[in-house]
């Protein structure tokens, strides 16, 4: 006859797994953001504007149709407000 707490010992270890495995990619996340971090000193020492350059990869992750409606409503705004 089976040991019930067999079972559980199977889902423990399997739990532990998953705890270990979400910790490494935490670890591993914590290094890419710090090496993120370092890209971007790099790129301001060098004489970019990091802030333009977040926002051009912010950009760059996006559609073309969602940026040109977004850019058509911003015009449309400045042009109400007299900024245009």
């Amino acid at each position: 006859m089976a040991d019930p707490t067999d079972a559980y010992t199977v889902t423990a270890d399997e739990l532990r797994q998953f705890i270990e495995r979400y910790e490494q990619l935490e670890s591993e996340k914590k290094d890419v953001t710090e090496q993120q971090k370092e890209l971007m000193a790099e790129a301001k020492g060098r004489g970019y504007d990091t802030k333009v350059m977040r926002k051009v990869i912010a950009l760059r992750k996006r559609k073309p149709d969602e940026i040109a409606e977004e850019e058509a409503i911003m015009e449309m705004y400045k042009t109400a407000l007299g900024m245009a």
